[in-house]
């Protein structure tokens, strides 16, 4: 397992040092803020913190060992399918459900995956030259020297919050059983729009919580509180962005492939063949 790169280095802001907001940095930033300046409007005090740090949506990271890391990403992803493949219930389910499940729910699936192969990574964070910098040194504002700036990256915060998931799950000692009955609950979600058989989603998704929360309480002496624990983190799969997957894990190895119209091909290419 990879090992893991230091949170602190990820969450810092790198502009934080930057207080005042300038006269140059209102002209730079003119085309989000399209009022005119006037003098009374600076504070020497005011912190563009105090708003928000402007630029952490803008960090963006890519895998540092990508040879590694995408490699296990795919014999996880590949195991997801597997695991839909191998439930008879699914298929009990018209294609055009199938599909929409699939598509909908693969990277909750992916994401918890990854924490039950306990794959970890190490993040790079691309270095994208200032527009200060460029209009200082005269560089056109599409080039840029650094190949690495080719790839659109993965955004910071999202990954993080995916990083932030995986921890609290290896922190939680989730076993096999636990794992799957968990895989059952996301792929079963009844709320998806579309759905043309949802009452028969619903009922195998809530047959999957109850298994869940029967198996937790002989476990644990009838304490349900660690069924409420997992359901509580379940829940953060919700702020994660199958984008961000997309990009971090499978964009340097499959480039603009849709990764959607990939997986339903593999899950029924394999079927036709078993």
């Amino acid at each position: 397992m990879a090992s893991q790169a230091s949170p602190e280095k990820f969450r810092k802001c790198q502009c934080e040092t930057s207080h005042p907001q300038s006269i140059l940095y209102q002209i730079l930033n003119k085309a989000q803020d399209e009022t005119t300046w006037h003098p009374q409007d600076y504070h020497p005090c005011y912190s563009i913190s105090n708003a928000g740090c402007p630029c952490e949506g803008n960090r963006k990271v890519v895998l540092r060992t990508p040879e590694v890391t995408c490699m296990r990403a795919s014999e996880v992803l590949l195991k997801t399918i597997t695991f839909i493949r191998n439930l008879p219930s699914f298929y009990h389910l018209p294609q055009e459900d199938q599909a929409l499940l699939v598509q909908q729910c693969w990277a909750p699936l992916f994401v918890l995956g990854l924490a039950q192969e306990w794959v970890d990574f190490e993040l790079k964070e691309l270095s994208v030259p200032s527009l200060l910098k460029k209009i200082l040194l005269n560089q056109s504002l599409t080039d840029s020297d650094n190949v690495e700036n080719s790839s659109l990256g993965a955004s910071l915060a999202d990954v993080q919050k995916m990083r932030n998931f995986l921890e609290n799950f290896w922190n939680s000692d989730i076993c096999a059983k636990e794992y799957a009955y968990l895989k059952g609950i996301i792929l079963f979600n009844p709320e998806l729009p579309g759905l043309r058989f949802r009452h028969y989603v619903q009922t195998l998704q809530q047959e999957a919580q109850r298994t869940l929360m029967e198996f937790s309480s002989m476990m644990y002496n009838r304490n349900l509180g660690r069924f409420a624990w997992i359901l509580g983190l379940l829940a953060s799969l919700k702020a994660i962005n199958a984008e961000t997957i997309a990009e971090l894990f499978f964009r340097p190895i499959l480039g603009e492939v849709n990764l959607n119209d990939l997986l339903l091909e593999t899950l029924y290419f394999k079927q036709d063949l078993l």
